[in-house]
Order: C-alpha cells, then sequence, then structure tokens
C-alpha cells in the first residue's frame, strides 16, 4: 500500500528541465526525506529535516532552490543571488554545487551557481560574484568575509537560506559567523536547516534562523538495516591488526572501495606506507591536507583511481603508550597542538564518498556517534555495505556501548557480529606484516609527509609565476636529495602458495610457485549477486573455477548479508 501512495518527482509540479536532469541522474523514485520535504519547500515553509546519512538530503533541498529560482526568474527584471547555501566543510561544498549542476544541465544558462568556500582564489570568486549568480555555496566564514567585503549583497533580494550539516556548524566554531552573517539578510526569507541529528546545537540554531518551521524527524533508523548494511568485530591487539588486514586484502576477502579509519593523522601515513611495501595502492584523507588536496582525494577514490582511502578521526588523540585520552583531556591536547589544521575539514561525516563497500575501523571510534558517522560511508541509497571493526580488550567497552546503542534501533540483541579469522592460518602473513610495520618509523612518516609537501609546491599553481623568474629554485627543489621513506621490496607484492591457508593451496604439486593475484584486482562476478563484501578464513571450503585459487574465489558458508 506504502508503495501505491509514494509521490513520484514528475507528480511535484517541478520544471520540465529539472525532471529531465532527475531522469539523466537515473534516479527511479524519491528517497523518503524528498518525498517529504520538497512539497513543504516548494510551498515556501521553513523547513528543518533529520535524516540518516546518505538518505538524499542533499537533492532534497537544492531540487526546490532550483525550481523556486526559474519561478522567480518568469517575473524578475534584474540578475541577483537569489539562494546562499551554507555547509561546514570545503568538501561538503564542493558536493553540493556538483549536484546542483547535475540538476541544472537543462537550464544551465538561467540557474547559475558558485562554490566560493575555497580560501585560495578570492580575486577570481569576487570576478564570479559580480555577476550575481543565482546560487552561492560556501562555508559561513568565507560567505562573511565576501559579505563584509561587500563583493556581495542580499539584502534585497535573498530568497532562501539553507544550512546543511548543521548540527556541525557550531562544533566547527562558526556559531559567531553565522549570528553575524544574518545581520546582512533580508528580514523575509524562507530557511531550511538539514542535519543528521537534532543536536541541542542544531536546536540552538533552529531559534535563530527559522520562523515557524516545520520539523521533519523521520521515524528511520540511524543506519541502513541489517538487510543492507552488515556489521563485525574482530578482537585484535596492536601487533597483529596489521597483519589482519594485510591478509585480508591479498586473499582478496576484503572486496570493493573501502575506507579504513584511524585515529590520528599520522596512523594515516603509517598505513599508508605499510600497504604500500606489498603494493596495495591507497590515498590519504585528513584535515592536516590542503582543501584542494583533499577534494582531489575525494574525486580520485569516487572515480576509481584507489580502492582504498585511509582517514583519520579528527576529535581523536592518543597518548604516547597508545592508551585512550578521555574526552576533556583530548578537547584541551586539541586547543594546545601546533600543527595547523583546517577546520573546514570533516571526513567521518557528510562527503559522499561513492559506491563505498566496506568501512574498516582499524582503531575503534571513540564515541558512539563517531561510529555511527563511519559507518554511514556504506551502505547509502540502497547500495548494499559492510563495516569490520578491530578491537582491543581496551576498547571492548567502546563497542559493547555502540552494540548496546545500534540494538535499540535494530530490535535485536546482537547487531555487530563476530567475523571468524584464524589467524594461526596465516602465520606466514603476520611474519612478513612485522617487519614491514616496524620498518614505518617516526621518521618514514615525518618524511614521506615533507614528500607530499614537496609535491605540492610543485604543483601548485600560484608558484608557477615565481618558479618562471627563479628557475635555479625549482631546479634545486627538483633535485633536492630524495628522502627515505620506506623501501618497497617488489617480491612482497606477491603471496607465494607456501603462505596460502591450507584450505587456498592448489592440490596439483606443479603449483607451489604460482604467486597470487594481487588484492587491488576483485574477483570477476560472473552476473551473480554479491552476498557481502568480506569472507571468513575459519577452515571453510573453498570451489575455485580456475587454476589460481585467489582469482576465482568461491567461499561457501559466507558471513551471510542478510539478502532481502
Amino acid at each position: 500500500m506504502g508503495d501505491e501512495k509514494k509521490v513520484m518527482f514528475h507528480e511535484m509540479e517541478l520544471d520540465d528541465r529539472i525532471l529531465k536532469a532527475i531522469s539523466q541522474l537515473a534516479w527511479p523514485e524519491p528517497t523518503l526525506i524528498q518525498e517529504t520535504a520538497i512539497p513543504l519547500l516548494l510551498e515556501g515553509k521553513d523547513v528543518l529535516m533529520r535524516a540518516r546519512t546518505g538518505s538524499g538530503k542533499t537533492a532534497a533541498f537544492t531540487i526546490p532552490v532550483i525550481q523556486k529560482i526559474l519561478n522567480l526568474k518568469n517575473t524578475s527584471t534584474h540578475q541577483c543571488i537569489r539562494a546562499l547555501i551554507l555547509s561546514p566543510s570545503k568538501e561538503l561544498c564542493g558536493q553540493i554545487a556538483s549536484v546542483i549542476g547535475d540538476l541544472t544541465t537543462k537550464c544551465a544558462r538561467e540557474v547559475k551557481c558558485i562554490d566560493i568556500s575555497s580560501s585560495g582564489d578570492t580575486q577570481s570568486q569576487t570576478a564570479l560574484l559580480s555577476d550575481k549568480p543565482d546560487i552561492v555555496v560556501g562555508t559561513p566564514s568565507r560567505a562573511l568575509t565576501h559579505l563584509k567585503a561587500k563583493h556581495m549583497k542580499l539584502k534585497e533580494d535573498l530568497a532562501v537560506l539553507v544550512v546543511d550539516e548543521a548540527d556541525l556548524v557550531f562544533s566547527f566554531g562558526y556559531e559567531e559567523e553565522i549570528k553575524e552573517l544574518l545581520g546582512y539578510l533580508p528580514k523575509i526569507y524562507q530557511a531550511v536547516l538539514a542535519s543528521a541529528t537534532l543536536s541541542e546545537d542544531v536546536l540552538s540554531l533552529k531559534k535563530i534562523v527559522l520562523r515557524n518551521p516545520v520539523t521533519l524527524k523521520l521515524e528511520e533508523p540511524e543506519l541502513a538495516p541489517s538487510t543492507q548494511l552488515q556489521h563485525y568485530h574482530l578482537f585484535a591487539e596492536e601487533d597483529d591488526k596489521a597483519a589482519i588486514l594485510y591478509a585480508l586484502l591479498k586473499l582478496n576477502l576484503i572486496r570493493g572501495k573501502s575506507i579504513i579509519f584511524v585515529r590520528t593523522v599520522d596512523r594515516c601515513y603509517k598505513l599508508k606506507l605499510y600497504l604500500e611495501q606489498f603494493k596495495i595502492g591507497s590515498c590519504v584523507l585528513n584535515s592536516e591536507l590542503p582543501a584542494a588536496v583533499r577534494c582531489l582525494s575525494v574525486d580520485q577514490f569516487n572515480r576509481g583511481r584507489y580502492q582504498i582511502i585511509i582517514a583519520s578521526d579528527e576529535m581523536a588523540l592518543e597518548t604516547p603508550d597508545g592508551g585512550l585520552v578521555p574526552i576533556e583531556e583530548r578537547k584541551k591536547k586539541k586547543q594546545k597542538s601546533k600543527r595547523k589544521k583546517d577546520k573546514e575539514s570533516g571526513v567521518s561525516r557528510g562527503i559522499d564518498f561513492q559506491h563505498v563497500s566496506n568501512v574498516i575501523n582499524f582503531d575503534f571510534p571513540l564515541d558512539v556517534n563517531s561510529y555511527v558517522h563511519r559507518a554511514g560511508r556504506t551502505a547509502r541509497g540502497n547500495n548494499q555495505g559492510s563495516v569490520l571493526s578491530f578491537v582491543s580488550i581496551r576498547e571492548k567497552p567502546l563497542m559493547e556501548a555502540v552494540e548496546s546503542h545500534l540494538a535499540k534501533g535494530f530490535k535485536t540483541k546482537q547487531v555487530i557480529q563476530k567475523y571468524e579469522f584464524a589467524l594461526e592460518e596465516v602465520e606466514g602473513f603476520r611474519y612478513r606484516s612485522r617487519d614491514a610495520w616496524r620498518a614505518v618509523t617516526r621518521i618514514a612518516v615525518r618524511e614521506a609527509r615533507l614528500k607530499e609537501i614537496k609535491q605540492e609546491l610543485l604543483n601548485c599553481k600560484k608558484l608557477q609565476g615565481y618558479f618562471e623568474e627563479n628557475p635555479t629554485d625549482l631546479a634545486a627543489l627538483r633535485r633536492d636529495k630524495a628522502l627515505h621513506t620506506v623501501k618497497v621490496q617488489h617480491h612482497l607484492a606477491h603471496v607465494p602458495e607456501y603462505l596460502l591457508p591450507a584450505a587456498l593451496r592448489s592440490e596439483d604439486p606443479g603449483d607451489d610457485d604460482q604467486d597470487a593475484v594481487e588484492a587491488q584486482a576483485p574477483a570477476p562476478q560472473k552476473k551473480r549477486k554479491q552476498n557481502a563484501n568480506f569472507g571468513s578464513t575459519k577452515r571453510h571450503k573453498y570451489q575455485a573455477r580456475q587454476n589460481d585459487p585467489l582469482k576465482s574465489l568461491n567461499v561457501k558458508n559466507k558471513i551471510p548479508a542478510g539478502d532481502t
């Protein structure tokens, strides 16, 4: 009955040009938040929408904004900025601008949008703003900078204000900017707050931004249901985590694109350098990288250039002995940190990583919300996904807190299933792994980061003019002594037969020296629905369709994906 009553896009009185763009994007029907919010916003109501991550909130507010601008174009006599969309991070701003670009392919001349979130090209932004684009997307601080400089004026003509990821706006330190920014807006305008949670910050924001709003609090779980998203845990201490990850990747037991979360920025690089020794490529994402590099990393990952992205959790710090720091101390320590971080960066929240099959918590998140936000990077829309968490003994209470929280939403006692992995069967992997992990010293991590900075200097467009005038400096930078990062040993990229678990070895004695395929090339599927993204090594029987067992791994008794 619910499906019969569902309101489709073509029943929402949307412009044909928007409907054609939606058709090109192959969106078959609106998500729950889109079906509920779009009609209310088209009526001109202020709306506070709360829906889980990956539920389609961006399209839920961008479609009505574009429609409103097309309606105003019919009666307006002059070009002006009609909509301001604010988001806490540069990556999210780029993502919103991209969605607007997709939705305006058939009316690009009528509806122009620019993204002003980047702080590096103020002059070009000023020139673009002088043309008065219909939609401006940016972070609160960038929008306020341009308003103060009178590069854009909103007092007369602004029709819509949208604040996306509203629950993060205050935590990113934008409270004062938002309050000041409201003074540059007209007395009457339509406002939208979009958020994954209804926190105290959101309710504070609601009071100062919205007028008599409709609150859409969709009764849906924070994460996708268990038929779509599977949660696994694996008890492992620090020494074993790297070996297990290496074995899972090399035995092709992790399939598809993966995001690996660690606690600190340095651990991002440590894990990247560790995997590089086995010729497993990955890219790094953290708030200490320039915005352009972060956006490039996300773009390359989404386009399939990398199958693995390693991300740091920004709210976490570690004590030197690896112990967990209490939240109060973490906040103090974070304030004292000398390293320059970009407050307009968010990793475990908001960014639309596309087609992510797995989230791997290499370091277990420090609180329930962080787990939910990390897990929300996979199983987006109607896609399947899996979360695998490594859990040490000291992290067990954290996992139990997450388990009890998830159990409320799923109405079941055990949501996070035990992942069966027999470490003794891959002892050879552990032997290789130990040396590779130790090879990534603190100096190697520091030099890898220096190498990254050097590469950025060479690629920086702003410095191109300087290098043209000072070619000796460019030559010196290029000739600079090679940094002693971790040496890649090419033989480690292959897994010889004797290292494989007994169940995976070829029965033909002549195949003893045959090397295994690299984990980066997932086994081809023959028109068969993939049940799970993780296999299991615990004495299962394997059937191989080809001579090389890893090229066509077919695991019986796999952890079920809960097919509907």
